[in-house]
């Protein structure tokens, strides 16, 4: 009965280092599927050669667009108030900045 060699250090580093460049080009490929995808159905629309198909195409796209879109929230007298109130302590803050800056030595 004949045993097999037992691999070596190198051999088992190289299928170490083959599975991880597969792991890193599927993981790439994946994302780029993502991606594309979108992208390819924004492209679809400039090449439509009938000018009232284009636009309705476009008109699609800005509605499923407007659908994801997160709701902006309605602007309030707090929160007016609240960043109003932020931009008066940044300006606090730049003052104390700027009476620290001028006690240090200019022109040393």
């Amino acid at each position: 009965m004949r045993q097999r060699p037992c691999p070596s250090h190198a051999d088992l580093r190289q299928g170490r280092e083959r599975i991880a460049r597969l792991k890193l080009l599927t993981s790439a490929l994946l994302g780029l599927m993502i991606v594309a995808t979108p992208a390819a159905a924004i492209e679809t629309c400039r090449f439509i050669e009938a000018k009232a198909e284009r636009e309705a195409c476009y008109h699609r796209q800005e509605q499923e667009l407007a659908t994801k879109r997160k709701p902006e929230p309605p602007i309030t007298p707090s929160s007016e108030a609240k960043t109003f109130d932020s931009l008066q302590q940044m300006r606090r803050d730049d003052e104390e900045v700027y009476r620290s800056m001028r006690g240090i030595c200019r022109g040393c």
